[in-house]
């Protein structure tokens, strides 16, 4: 498991599917998207606070889409110390890496909820509406900010 921002960064996939999750306590958002792209979509929300019924739910998408890669956001305070979802987020991705032998990447998310909140009020969905969407469109954005950081490597 290795943060994008390390100053080592392993060679990432060029090809294939990558899924990116939002961790969240009650909560999971999952987005998917293609490296040769570099475009991220919102894709689904895995509402189950229990583990193994959202690892069924992971093993069906590995399944469904072949992924090469996972981004899990990595959440820290807004000066970028930690916090209780920090270590949560890393253990999750630890067991991702664990259980389904797929390299995971960790991404800042900090404010990626905020500007999903703000995306899909901008598209009309508002208030307790955005509850089911937000998640997979914070994933969204973890995934996009992924690849934008890897187009900006692969292009320096």
């Amino acid at each position: 498991m290795t943060k994008s921002s390390d100053a080592e960064i392993k060679q990432r996939p060029l090809s294939g599917t990558v899924i990116a999750f939002d961790f969240g306590k009650k909560r999971v958002g999952v987005a998917i998207g293609e490296c040769g792209i570099g475009l991220a979509h919102p894709h689904l929300t895995i509402d189950d606070e229990k583990t193994e019924p959202r690892f069924l739910a992971i093993a069906q998408l590995i399944k469904t889409w072949q992924p090469v890669l996972f981004v899990v956001g990595l959440p820290t305070h807004v000066d970028g110390t930690e916090h209780e979802l920090t270590l949560l987020s890393q253990r999750f991705a630890r067991r991702l890496e664990g259980r389904f032998k797929i390299d995971v990447v960790m991404v800042d998310e900090r404010y990626t909820s905020l500007t999903a909140s703000e995306m899909l009020r901008e598209q009309g969905v508002k208030g307790r509406k955005q509850k089911v969407m937000l998640d997979q469109v914070a994933a969204q954005q973890i995934l996009q900010s992924y690849f934008d950081e890897q187009n900006t490597i692969n292009f320096t």
